[in-house]
């Protein structure tokens, strides 16, 4: 038990608080008994996790706090609940549990710590691909679930330039789009770094240096499909080359209008697989399925529209150049759909909360296929500022 305090120390010395993502501040780490982060490989569970034990807890000694790894070869000998237990009668007061989607009875387990201490906290972390509440037990009554995505452009510009932009909301940019740009355009040039993140700058892995950025996204990538889809979606290990196929053709042919007669044939599989290996690639936040109407029976079918789910991905796995129309939709997409419901658009691009439509483009973009939509928006990229109904597509990389 002592050694997983001392790992936990070194975690926590190597951990820096210089920057902290904005979703710390959305989670009731104090109020909630149990809490769930879920998101795709890579986009900064384990750095939130620890920062929060060192700016409350500060260290190990006193035993009020634990992190640990359920993939740690400490977990080959011992089990969870046992490692709880002891933590409890130690006075432990938080258990921070990552990487849970590694351990087999990791719902069962958690149910059972928090029917069993009602004292203790317990966050656990684990894969986009995590079933919280049809998992073998139901933790869906008890836990509360938060969702976390790479880097925003503004966490990007925080991270990487010190320029700390506004936070707004979509009614901020739809309302007050010309005060903000107005402020912005008084910190930078919004446009400097914008093609950059596109490039390398969703994923947090700038931090140890960009030259090695294009490897470990392709590393996640590959620790996706290779581990984490038979895992937890039980994909036939034979099969993983054709998934990766299907990945390679999405990343090179997005946006795609989803003909699966078509990739069906392409790739060697049936219909039902396909769209099995779309959905499990969707929940693995590697692609975005987009639906003419999300609220029908029709998302049990095909999709209608199909991106990478972002810009990062797109220019690693795409197997030539990207055009700069996928990226602006891709990033437009991906920015939106963290926290509102998009929809594939017949009339624009992008339907947005089944109300408001969105049609992308460049800086000459005119918008003649929304004018006679109400409430519709042009999103034009190369502006610095807002005009009349025509938005600059980096303002929507300051949602979160």
């Amino acid at each position: 038990m002592e050694l997983l305090f001392i790992r936990n120390q070194e975690l926590l010395n190597n951990v820096s608080t210089a920057f902290i993502r904005s979703r710390m501040n959305d989670i009731p780490w104090q109020e909630a008994r149990l809490i769930a982060i879920r998101g795709a490989r890579g986009v900064g569970k384990t750095t939130l996790m620890l920062q929060y034990q060192k700016l409350h807890y500060g260290n190990t000694q006193d035993h009020k706090s634990l992190f640990v790894r359920l993939d740690n070869l400490y977990f080959t000998q011992h089990t969870l609940i046992e490692v709880a237990e002891r933590f409890y009668q130690q006075g432990g007061e938080l258990l921070l549990v990552d990487e849970v989607h590694n351990y087999p009875n990791w719902s069962k387990e958690i149910k059972e710590i928090y029917d069993t201490f009602p004292k203790l906290r317990v966050v656990f972390s684990g894969s986009s691909l995590l079933h919280i509440l049809n998992a073998e037990a139901d933790l869906s009554r008890r836990c509360l679930s938060y969702d976390m995505q790479g880097l925003s452009y503004r966490e990007y510009m925080i991270m990487y330039h010190n320029i700390h932009l506004p936070l707004v909301s979509l009614s901020d940019i739809l309302h007050n789009s010309v005060a903000i740009c107005e402020e912005v355009n008084k910190l930078c040039r919004p446009l400097k770094h914008f093609t950059h993140y596109l490039q390398q700058g969703y994923y947090p892995f700038g931090a140890e240096g960009f030259a090695t950025y294009n490897q470990r996204v392709e590393n996640t990538v590959e620790l996706l499909l290779n581990i984490e889809l038979p895992q937890l979606r039980k994909v036939d290990i034979g099969n993983i080359r054709k998934l990766k196929a299907l990945l390679s053709v999405l990343a090179s042919e997005v946006p795609m209008l989803v003909d699966t007669a078509k990739l069906s044939t392409l790739l060697g599989i049936s219909r039902n697989t396909l769209l099995a290996y779309l959905e499990y690639l969707d929940e693995a936040k590697l692609i975005k399925r987009l639906y003419s109407d999300d609220l029908s029976v029709k998302k049990m079918q095909k999709p209608d529209k199909i991106l990478m789910d972002n810009c990062n991905l797109l220019k690693v796995l795409a197997l030539k150049e990207p055009k700069i129309g996928t990226l602006r939709e891709t990033f437009f997409c991906n920015q939106l759909g963290y926290q509102h419901q998009v929809e594939y658009s017949k009339q624009g691009d992008f339907l947005i909360d089944h109300q408001i439509t969105f049609e992308i483009g460049g800086q000459a973009k005119e918008g003649k296929q929304v004018a006679a939509i109400e409430n519709a928006y042009i999103v034009a990229d190369e502006i610095e500022y807002s005009y009349g109904n025509k938005l600059p597509i980096w303002l929507f990389g300051l949602l979160y």
